[in-house]
């Protein structure tokens, strides 16, 4: 009877020795998954911290690169309105130069006065003893009335100047002539003036309106520039 006893007892202080290791174990194996899943969990907050970190980063240079290309935009956008507006009246200017010159030389005395003038210049800067006369054939008449007087100035003019007598024989060419003044049609035109031609058609001096107002506004610009844009 106290053999089965013990025998029990023994049995009872192994059952609780398993029991207390399997606990023991148990708590053992508790303890370390927590630290694992610890681990993993903070593995992938940091991970996901960081990956958000980058997004943002990303996401805040490509607002940064739209915002820079934006802004480059707008400013291209304005400066090529200002140079599109700036030529516009530069443009006008034109226009309304021409319409004051064209204006201007309806007088006849004007007219004559100038044309006297331009072929002058035109002489002195050819020096030939033989120069023909192109224009629009609307303006024949007033070239050829012109022809005489600027043959004599430029006499005059190379006396004061050299000393020397220096004539220059003018005469109109009747085959070749400007084109007419611009109108509604499309195609060449001219304003008026005069061309110089000599050394049979190899030398030729352009001394149109359209082309000394040209050259007028070209040497002008910087400082029509200056008074219309300084601000």
């Amino acid at each position: 009877m106290d053999a089965s006893k013990e025998t029990q007892n023994q049995i009872v202080q192994m059952t609780q020795f398993i029991l207390n290791e399997a606990k023991d174990k148990a708590e053992e194996i508790d303890t370390k998954a927590l630290q694992e899943f610890s681990v993993e969990k903070l593995k992938i907050v940091n991970s996901t911290k960081e990956k958000i970190y980058q997004d943002y980063a990303r996401k805040a240079k490509q607002l940064d690169v739209q915002a820079a290309i934006a802004r480059s935009t707008a400013i291209n956008r304005s400066r090529l309105e200002k140079i599109k507006s700036r030529q516009d009246m530069l443009g006008k200017l034109a226009e309304d130069s021409k319409q004051l010159l064209v204006q201007q030389l309806k007088s006849e005395a004007t007219l004559k006065s100038f044309l006297t003038k331009l072929i002058v210049q035109g002489t002195l800067m050819l020096l030939e003893d033989e120069v023909q006369i192109r224009c629009r054939a609307i303006d024949d008449a007033a070239v050829t009335a012109c022809l005489d007087a600027a043959a004599t100035e430029y006499t005059k003019i190379i006396k004061a100047e050299t000393g020397a007598n220096k004539a220059v024989k003018l005469s109109l060419d009747k085959d070749v002539k400007l084109p007419p003044a611009p109108s509604s049609a499309h195609g060449a035109s001219c304003l008026g003036g005069v061309a110089l031609v000599c050394q049979n058609g190899t030398i030729t001096i352009d001394n149109t309106i359209d082309s000394r107002l040209g050259l007028v506004l070209d040497q002008a610009k910087p400082t029509i520039r200056q008074l219309l844009f300084s601000k």
